[in-house]
């Protein structure tokens, strides 16, 4: 499918002189073809033919490459260098209004499948650096779902920019000073917590929230409080009971974080907390205060969004504290001084949607470059079924921990199953699957079905291939070749479904969209089912061709399951 795709871009860049990027499809059941492009329609318009002329110009130039062998008038360049000719081109039909139709023969798929490896690669970002940001959790307050979630699908995007060549870090923005962190500590400074715990700290941050909220002298206390934690390092301050208290809990905290990433095979490279930053951020905003950028408003600093059509953010509080906006601001600055990256992506929840738009088109006026690098992804919430609403501020939020357990306990229950493997699988595939953007429904019984679109099933899916290749018998000899066949239509539904893999990878890295990944994989898993009903291998006459696409099968599988951090298990 990639090839295809290839050759119409070679094509129209031929005989139109147009650099576009062509759509291809697998065909729908009522054409007799393999794959369908409306890249005629498409031109149409552009260069003033007609879509049928297109297409039919379009056939013909493809056709001259099986008429003219050594005379390849698509051939292009290897990634060594060297001119590769497209063999065994496909037959190429046009159709009304302007689709062009693509059959590809049994001996092509047969050489195509022979010549894969599993060695997936592509050099899109080679020699580019990439800082991916997500998670994004707070010292002294417990993790939550979405950063369950958000530190799934970061990872795997961070995985997607690797796969494309990219030297990717993963970095985590924390908010280690914040009115957050004076609430949790107005409350810790009241109590006895020589043996103090991360759901000691959970409940203080509850505790001091309800106090801000409802008592105004606590309220005054713990706005003092804030400012001498901006000032935590300072002489007087910097041996105080306050500061050891502070740093007990804030080396707590990342202990804690530590533990869970290490738990879901989540790595980070680099740490960022806010304190490092926000004397940057404060530098960078007064400066550019003097310049009009920023404005003075009721003694506070604020960026007039209103003339973006946004809305206007306080930068620095009437305290001289800088707020999440500026420390925003220091961030992407040091970012930048530290790794020099070519695109940050940063990744947060969709109600940090505007916050960013505010923050970024400031930064936009005096540092344009940085923020045409930067890409703001974002995700829903996270519901249970029942559609509840929860709220680390009231104290009834569900732990990122909860969810693990609770597909745990299903695993267990259903199937007796304590392969933690297996479990992590169900948790990660059920976030992944889901397009970015919108509110997902995670239900733990339906994401460890060993049958339906879930991690387990593709799991065992791979497991039983693997077990095919572990049975066989056959003694693959050196230069041996495949001999041509005619090909059992489960045998080449499988073999088309391996070969698009390259493609929804490579859209994939584009739209930095790891559901593309899932749902292939699990299409993926559906044919080979489909062919393993039809298609025997061990001990048919077949077997030893037919392993070598079950191999390819597995190793597919296997990398497209690297891509969302899952791990095949030996056995389910």
């Amino acid at each position: 499918m990639q090839e295809i795709k290839d050759q119409l871009k070679k094509v129209i860049q031929s005989l139109y002189g147009l650099n576009y990027n062509p759509e291809l499809t697998p065909s729908p059941d009522n054409i007799d073809a393999d794959y369908s492009s409306n890249v005629p329609l498409k031109l149409a318009k552009e260069i003033h033919q007609s879509p049928m002329d297109i297409a039919k110009a379009i056939a013909e130039k493809i056709a001259q490459a099986g008429d003219r062998p050594g005379e390849d008038p698509l051939s292009t360049e290897s990634e060594m260098g060297e001119e590769k000719v497209w063999q065994d081109p496909p037959k190429v039909e046009t159709t009304p209004p302007g689709f062009l139709n693509f059959t590809l023969s049994d001996s092509y798929l047969q050489n195509a499948i022979k010549e894969l490896n599993g060695d997936y690669v592509s050099d899109e970002y080679k020699g580019k650096t990439v800082v991916c940001e997500f998670s994004d959790p707070n010292p002294f307050k417990v993790l939550h779902v979405g950063h369950l979630y958000t530190s799934i699908v970061g990872d795997s995007i961070s995985r997607l920019f690797e796969y494309a060549g990219a030297k990717v870090i993963r970095a985590n923005f924390g908010g280690d000073v914040g009115l957050h962190v004076a609430k949790t500590m107005y409350i810790m400074k009241q109590k006895d917590l020589a043996d103090l715990t991360i759901d000691d700290i959970s409940r203080c941050y509850v505790e001091g929230t309800t106090a801000y909220e409802d008592d105004e002298a606590a309220k005054a206390e713990i706005t003092k409080l804030n400012k001498e934690i901006y000032h935590i390092n300072s002489e007087d301050l910097h041996d105080s009971d306050l500061a050891k208290l502070y740093w007990r809990g804030r080396e707590l905290s990342y202990d804690y974080f530590k533990d869970f990433y290490n738990s879901i095979g989540v790595k980070f490279d680099k740490y960022y907390p806010e304190s490092t930053v926000a004397s940057l951020g404060l530098e960078k905003v007064k400066a550019e205060l003097n310049k009009g950028v920023y404005e003075v408003s009721q003694g506070a600093v604020v960026f007039n969004g209103e003339k973006f059509g946004l809305h206007t953010r306080v930068f620095i509080n009437q305290e001289g504290v800088p707020t999440y906006e500026a420390k925003d601001v220091g961030l992407i600055f040091q970012k930048d001084a530290d790794y020099h990256f070519d695109k940050s992506v940063v990744i947060t929840g969709s109600e940090q949607l505007e916050y960013m738009k505010v923050v970024l088109k400031s930064i936009e006026q005096f540092a344009p470059e940085l923020v045409a690098k930067t890409s703001h992804l974002i995700h829903g919430m996270v519901r249970l079924p029942g559609n509840v609403k929860m709220s680390s501020r009231k104290g009834n939020f569900l732990k990122a921990t909860d969810v693990i357990d609770m597909v745990k306990d299903e695993l267990k229950d259903e199937y007796n199953s304590t392969d933690e493997r297996v479990s992590l699988a169900a948790t990660k595939y059920a976030f992944l699957k889901y397009k970015m953007g919108g509110d997902i429904v995670f239900d733990p019984k339906e994401s460890v079905k060993m049958t339906g679109n879930s991690g387990p099933y593709l799991l065992y899916s791979c497991v039983r291939a693997k077990k095919i290749l572990d049975k066989t018998s056959v003694q693959e000899e050196a230069g041996e070749q495949t001999r041509p066949r005619d090909l059992h239509p489960s045998e080449r539904n499988l073999i088309k479904k391996i070969l698009e893999y390259i493609s929804v990878l490579n859209e994939s890295v584009a739209e930095m969209a790891p559901h593309k990944v899932a749902n292939y994989l699990y299409e993926l898993a559906q044919t080979f089912s489909r062919f393993y009903e039809n298609c025997p291998v061990v001990g048919s006459e077949e077997e030893p061709e037919r392993l070598k696409l079950v191999q390819a099968y597995f190793n597919t599988m296997s990398h497209g399951l690297n891509i969302l951090g899952i791990e095949i298990p030996e056995e389910m």
